[in-house]
């Protein structure tokens, strides 16, 4: 499994795969929540952030993502590994790669993530962020640069 930088070839497939792993871990797709499926690289790249993918076999297994949020701040989003790819460090790798990229172009990197996720959040408190609060259903952490 390797992972790529988004491009628009992977569009649909991207999406797809986005909204198959939330489905499959109970949460529902929300267009009103989620637009940035539809444009990536517009919500993404062209914003000054990146989309990154993993595929096997031509297949899209992974994502996760940076935005830019402006003032120096990003947050890492859309961190998903389809389920049977899990418990092979792929989740690791997407995550440290967005964090690469974090931290080489922003001060401050943000994320949230459902409190159950406990793994995840792990990985995050072993990263370096901290929980800045605890809001809506969702765990926000920063970490400074």
């Amino acid at each position: 499994m390797n992972i790529i930088p988004f491009s628009s070839e992977y569009s649909s497939r991207a999406k797809s795969f986005v909204i198959d792993v939330l489905a499959g871990e109970g949460f529902a797709y929300d267009p009103q929540k989620d637009p940035d499926l539809d444009d990536i690289e517009g919500n993404y790249i062209r914003k000054g952030g990146i989309f990154f993918i993993s595929l096997a076999n031509g297949e899209v297994v992974g994502t996760s993502a940076v935005r830019d949020m402006g003032s120096g701040a990003c947050e890492i989003k859309r961190l998903y590994v389809r389920k049977e790819c899990r418990g092979r460090g792929l989740g690791l790798a997407l995550f440290r790669t967005a964090l690469d990229f974090a931290e080489k172009h922003h001060s401050k990197i943000k994320l949230k993530t459902d409190p159950s996720l406990r793994k995840a959040i792990s990985i995050y408190l072993g990263h370096g962020f901290v929980i800045t609060k605890k809001e809506g259903g969702f765990l926000y952490f920063e970490k400074s640069l």
